[in-house]
């Protein structure tokens, strides 16, 4: 004689009720055989509920032993009871505990999916079920379209998914008129004609009285166990008898199967995860809004910063790029420079010809009256070489620059700016090109009008004039001396070691150092550090408002988690594992938090064409990682603000969660 298929021995359930137990169940023997059709009976709060979820690994007892098939459950892991559950054990509940968002094929495949099987195979056989249970047209239909009779039907095809061998039917009539509960009675009787072990739990004598075995509990224990007159169920014609079960095995799957199993399992809970989305929109919604603000105000407050650092770059290189200033003194305080006429024309001979030097220009300047007809304005008159214009990045915008010849031969050429244009030759026929003006007493001809370029430390709206310095120096200031040399720096050379350099040879050739340089690539990287400092101050403050959207999140997932205990109860009842739980929460967290971060760049890019629509001072300038960075942000985030509320979800006690819902 082997081993029965499910024994009871001294099973007690206690329940805490504040400093007192409660014992639903008391010592409770019982064996209940493979193929056997057995009717629990008891009034309300006897204990015959309790029994069934014991009896079903829903719930564990608090003393006694329970065994399946020779096996002491005591003994099996969450996963294992899972396992059975899954495998070796379909439940019908009174209130049916069907899946809202599901359709009716939907709701019977739950247990198949945890199983991992193939979609193609889990809808060809949950057709088949729903079609022998006459609902095969109504397959597409949800629970809310369906009647009681019909939902139930779906309870008993999804219980049959995985071709389970016991089935476990909690009150399945009390739910249903008369007609609709005969229905169920008699699929009951079919199943356990196919040789499936059948155990329904009742407080009607009515349906009791359909089984050949019926054991009544009262107040926790088993009062009577008896066999009825029921006749022997007969299977349906053209219905071949499956074997009883007399036993329970785990499998061991190969890798190849547990990963494919795995994949399988991922896809479905990354379906899930989307249906339930779908199914709360608003509540989705809402969650998202705070990653959406969190994620548009940090790739907003980048592109910021670099649009500002690039404008920044882009006035700094309308002084010059590359140049170091020369200038007489110590400082540009030093009382004393205006004295000092060691800066001279040989300084600048003798820097052209260094190796890291693409261009030099001596300065000389005076602040002069100009004339044109009756118009006159104070003016800055700069004397330099053919070489200054390219030193300062200054372009033309009309007529040419003066050339070599006109250094040599102290030409009176000058090129004036547009701020000198405007004001002289506003109105003039012909424009300014080819005018004389007078530069105190020097008449001179515009030969060009630069374009208008960032000024440098003075106010942009002076007037400037640049004449070569051969001219100012002979005809205006009669000194050899230099206010300044421009020293343009070669690309592929650092403006540091270059000053360096200059440094040494002036010194050298001075006899003492009594210049200073003014490096505009110091003036460059302190402004582009200022910018970027003001920017992480500001990406910080957007950060935090990232980790706030994603607190928001894990306080809706919490509540979605309340929300949704009926729904985690009824997948663990059909053989959902833990981390099938965890893995299903964790993505509709993680899906929440990308699709934020999506619309949060959305967001921004908007916010940059509208941004580039009314400001044309600069623009926002977007940066790849930027964004890449906020998708892998707002990706963190849902897996870390998400564990809890999932990991909480996975830990509910599938009995609890049942009747909660």
């Amino acid at each position: 004689m082997g081993e029965p298929l499910l024994s009871l021995s001294g099973v007690r359930r206690d329940y805490a009720a504040g400093e007192e137990h409660l014992s639903a169940l008391s010592g409770i023997d019982l064996t209940i055989e493979a193929g056997d059709m057995v009717a629990i009976m008891g009034a309300s709060g006897s204990g015959k509920s309790t029994l069934m979820n014991i009896l079903g690994c829903l719930d564990r007892p608090t003393g006694g032993s329970y065994r399946i098939a020779g096996r002491e459950t005591a003994e099996l892991d969450a996963n294992e009871l899972a396992a059975l559950r899954r495998e070796h054990f379909g439940f019908i509940f009174q209130r049916y505990h069907l899946l809202g968002e599901l359709s009716a094929r939907g709701n019977v495949e739950v247990p198949a999916v945890y199983a991992g099987t193939s979609p193609r195979q889990r809808h060809a056989r949950a057709d088949s079920l729903l079609a022998r249970l006459g609902l095969g047209p109504r397959r597409d239909h949800r629970p809310g379209q369906l009647s009681g009779g019909q939902q139930q039907r779906v309870s008993i095809a999804r219980a049959l998914m995985n071709d389970a061998d016991v089935i476990l039917a909690d009150e399945p009539t009390g739910a249903l008129d008369r007609t609709s509960g005969e229905e169920v009675l008699r699929i009951l009787e079919e199943l356990n004609a196919e040789g499936r072990t059948v155990v329904i739990v009742t407080h009607d004598p009515a349906v009791a009285k359909r089984a050949r075995r019926i054991i009544e509990i009262s107040d926790g224990a088993i009062i009577a166990d008896r066999r009825s007159d029921a006749p022997p169920a007969v299977a349906p014609p053209g219905l071949q008898p499956r074997p009883a079960a007399g036993g329970t095995t785990l499998h061991a799957d190969s890798l190849r199967t547990r990963t494919a199993r795995t994949l399988g399992r991922t896809r479905e809970a990354l379906r899930m995860a989307l249906l339930a989305m779908n199914a709360h929109r608003m509540r989705a919604l809402l969650t998202m809004l705070g990653i959406i603000i969190g994620i548009a105000s940090v790739v907003c407050v980048v592109a910021l910063g670099e649009g500002s650092r690039q404008r920044v770059l882009t006035n700094i290189s309308s002084l010059g790029t590359n140049t170091l200033e020369v200038f007489a003194g110590r400082s540009f305080g030093d009382v004393r420079s205006a004295k000092i006429s060691t800066l001279v024309v040989a300084d600048a001979d003798t820097l052209s010809g260094q190796p890291y030097v693409a261009a030099v220009t001596p300065t000389v300047s005076s602040s002069v009256v100009v004339r044109h007809g009756a118009k006159e304005a104070n003016a800055l008159v700069n004397g330099v070489s053919e070489q200054y214009f390219a030193a300062k990045g200054t372009k033309i915008a009309e007529g040419r620059f003066f050339g070599t010849d006109a250094v040599s031969g102290r030409a009176q050429e000058a090129v004036i700016d547009e701020n000198t244009r405007k004001t002289l030759f506003a109105g003039t026929p012909g424009g300014a090109v080819g005018q004389v003006i007078l530069i105190g007493k020097v008449p001179a001809r515009v030969v060009g009008v630069t374009q208008t370029q960032q000024g440098g430390f003075g106010s942009s709206q002076n007037l400037s004039v640049y004449l070569p310095y051969t001219t100012v120096q002979a005809r205006l200031l009669g000194s050899t001396s230099l206010r300044s040399i421009t020293v343009k720096v070669a690309d592929d050379v650092s403006t540091s070691l270059a000053e360096q350099a200059v440094t040494r040879l002036l010194t050298q050739r001075h006899g003492t150092k009594d210049f200073f340089i003014l490096n505009t690539d110091d003036i460059r990287r302190t402004i582009t550090s200022t910018t970027q400092t003001m920017t992480l101050l500001i990406a910080v403050i957007a950060v935090i408002s990232l980790v706030v959207g994603g607190i928001g999140v894990m306080n809706i997932m919490l509540v979605s988690v309340s929300e949704r205990v009926s729904e985690i109860g009824v997948r663990m009842a059909v053989g959902a594992r833990r981390s099938d739980i965890l893995q299903q929460f964790l993505i509709e967290a993680v899906l929440v938090c990308l699709l934020g971060g999506v619309l949060g760049i959305a967001l921004a890019l908007g916010f940059g064409i509208a941004f580039a629509w009314f400001s044309t001072s600069f623009s926002l300038i977007y940066s790849t990682t930027s964004i890449v960075a906020a998708v892998l942000c707002s990706t963190v985030i849902g897996i870390v603000f998400g564990y809890l509320p999932a990991r909480n979800a996975s830990r509910l006690d599938p009995v609890a969660a049942l009747a909660m819902g």
